[in-house]
């Protein structure tokens, strides 16, 4: 890789949020099986897509999830204050990223479905217009996943409680793009029946 292309990935970063108790699946959600893989190994790979260096944002089950995933990040970090809410753990992400990068990505622990071409779009897209946030369309609203550019960092910081970015992607406008499957997360054990059902028929 070139020092031009390297210092282009290294300008967009990835943050996967995997900081939560998983307490309505009632196990640790990051290590559910997907494949060959965990849940969370499967966002990882994911999160790859997008074409920064990724970071796992960790908190409940650390470092348990961490030894047991076979897709390993560029880094991981923990929110300490993870019990406080999603907020905790975006901000703990937005504060370990460098002050070169221009913008990052945001890619939730529980999505599975989301296709990969969806993934590179929204890489593309938030590389074409880097000052503009992008994001999932969950039903006419911003959601993840998304790309917050750094000028939105600011409010981000602010957030408090289990509060994620949607109110600050909708106030600045974001792109929305349509993502199949970005509405269908894992939150209780019916939810993974049925998730892992479809991933099934579609390999």
């Amino acid at each position: 890789m070139g020092q031009g292309n390297s210092d282009n990935h290294n300008a967009f970063a990835v943050l996967v949020l995997a900081a939560g108790a998983s307490r309505r699946m009632g196990c640790a959600k990051a290590l559910l099986p997907v494949g060959s893989d965990t849940l969370l190994g499967h966002a990882i790979v994911q999160a790859r897509l997008l074409g920064g260096p990724v970071t796992v944002v960790a908190g409940g089950w650390y470092p348990l999830v961490r030894y047991r995933c076979r897709s390993q990040p560029s880094a991981w970090v923990v929110a300490r204050d993870w019990q406080e809410g999603m907020s905790a753990s975006l901000k703990t992400g937005v504060a370990s990223l460098g002050p070169r990068v221009k913008g990052v990505f945001v890619v939730l622990l529980d999505q599975p479905l989301i296709p990969s071409n969806a993934m590179l779009t929204l890489a593309k897209v938030a590389r074409m217009t880097p000052a503009q946030p992008v994001a999932a369309d969950l039903q006419g609203k911003p959601g993840a996943p998304a790309y917050i550019p750094r000028r939105l960092w600011p409010e981000i910081m602010a957030l408090e409680g289990d509060r994620g970015a949607a109110a600050v992607l909708a106030r600045h406008g974001a792109t929305r793009l349509a993502m199949p499957g970005a509405g269908s997360d894992v939150d209780v054990p019916e939810d993974w029946r049925r998730i892992n059902g479809e991933l099934a028929e579609q390999s």
